[in-house]
């Protein structure tokens, strides 16, 4: 696992509750804004690859800590949810901590059941084996 890009373990470490939320957004809102729109990227990145449903969408916002009203999370309750996900994260950069907690919760929700139903410590996904 010694190949693993920072970023791409502590997404995924957010995502199974390894990493404290609290952790990781102090960790992202740390990062140039260069390197936080790269991050979201990823994380868009790794969303797409757990195939979100809109169920998942909507309790990401509540996951979130996010107000209902707030920008990405009115965002990701429209459709289509791939095409929001992706705006969501070309936020601007007063939005990128916002965007950060919202598409790691969606990606949390998703990669779990995808976790639980394909992949049942089966896979050879590396991300599913994190210590």
């Amino acid at each position: 696992m010694d190949h693993v890009r920072e970023p791409e373990r502590i997404i995924n470490e957010l995502a199974q509750g390894i990493r404290g939320m609290d952790d990781g957004v102090a960790w992202f809102a740390g990062l140039p804004e260069g390197e936080r729109e790269a991050v979201l990227r990823e994380v868009v990145l790794c969303i797409s690859q757990a195939h979100p449903t809109a169920e998942e969408a909507r309790a990401s916002v509540a996951r979130s800590g996010l107000k209902p009203t707030a920008n990405p999370a009115v965002m990701v309750q429209r459709a289509p949810l791939m095409e929001r996900v992706a705006k969501i994260a070309g936020l601007p950069a007063d939005e990128h901590v916002n965007a950060f907690r919202l598409l790691v919760a969606l990606f949390s929700l998703a990669d779990t059941r995808r976790r639980e139903t394909e992949c049942r410590g089966q896979c050879g996904h590396f991300w599913h084996h994190l210590p």
